[in-house]
């Protein structure tokens, strides 16, 4: 199979995407962060640890999803590099290893997607036991 010049190239807009999403998620788990630790100093938050176990699973997974991402970028561009010079079948072996770390960085992505909904759960079963809750 040819691979053209163009075709890692496509990658690029779907990778700045995904950064861009991938840093929203990250800056709101640092605000969520500075928030329990706030409330945890002034003895507010019964459930934190819990919440801080889930926000440090939240946390290994967006930097893996990152690294992941940064692989594929620069597996995308030493395929341009390849192909550029000549080297087919270098630079479509390469482009291939930067869609499976894509897929990685996807499939992370989507596991902190579900461990974001448990931070949620927490929360909410933090409400039901709560004295206003049952009045």
């Amino acid at each position: 199979m040819d691979l053209a010049l163009s075709t890692p190239a496509l990658l690029f807009p779907a990778i700045s995407l995904l950064f861009l999403a991938y840093t929203n998620r990250f800056l709101h788990l640092a605000a969520l962060i500075r928030k329990l630790h706030s409330d945890h100093l002034a003895g507010n938050d019964p459930c934190a640890k819990e919440q801080i176990l889930n926000l440090h699973r939240r946390l290994s997974l967006i930097r893996w999803m990152q690294i992941w991402g940064v692989a594929s970028l620069l597996g995308c561009t030493l395929a341009m590099v390849c192909l550029f010079f000549g080297w087919g079948s270098t630079g479509s072996m390469v482009f291939v290893a930067s869609v499976l770390a894509m897929t990685v960085s996807l499939a992370l992505s989507l596991r902190e997607i579900f461990i974001s909904g448990g931070a949620l759960a927490i929360l909410l079963a933090q409400l039901e036991n709560s004295p206003r809750a049952k009045s």
